[in-house]
C-alpha cells in the first residue's frame, strides 16, 4: 500500500459527489461547549488506524454525521501533527467541524438540513 499524503485537505471530496455544497459550519464558543457537553457521553463511532483515510472511511463518517450530527472518531495515527493533519482532512472531506480534540479523540459536528436532531443554543 502506498503512503498517505495528508498534506491535501481535498483528496477525498471526489469521493463524495452526492454530498451537496454546504458552507463550513462556524460556531460559536457557546454553541461549542454546549456540543462538548453532550459528546461526552458519546463513544467513538468511527475508528482511523494506521491505513489513515480512504473513501470507505469518509463515506462512513458522512453518513454518521447525517444520522447523529455530533460524532465521536479515534484516531490511532502517528504522532499529534500526523494525527491533527488526518483529522482536519477528514472534517474538510465531509465539510463538518471539529468541536473538540483530546489525545486520540475528536468530536466532530455537521448539522443536518433535512432532519435536525440537535438544537444549537444562540451565538
Amino acid at each position: 500500500m502506498g503512503s498517505h499524503d495528508c498534506g491535501s485537505t481535498n483528496s477525498f471530496l471526489p469521493f463524495l459527489p452526492f454530498l451537496p455544497f454546504l458552507p463550513l459550519p462556524m460556531l460559536s464558543d457557546t454553541q461549542r461547549k454546549y456540543l462538548r457537553r453532550l459528546g461526552h457521553e458519546l463513544n467513538p463511532v468511527v475508528l482511523i488506524g494506521n491505513s489513515g483515510l480512504g473513501p470507505n472511511l469518509v463515506a462512513e463518517m458522512d453518513g454518521a454525521l447525517a444520522h447523529h450530527e455530533l460524532v465521536k472518531v479515534r484516531a490511532r495515527v502517528g504522532d499529534r501533527k500526523t494525527r491533527d493533519t488526518v483529522l482536519a482532512e477528514l472534517a474538510a472531506s465531509t465539510r463538518s467541524e471539529i468541536v473538540q480534540r483530546i489525545g486520540y479523540v475528536a468530536l466532530f459536528y455537521r448539522a443536518n438540513p433535512e432532519q435536525t436532531k440537535i438544537l444549537l443554543p444562540d451565538a
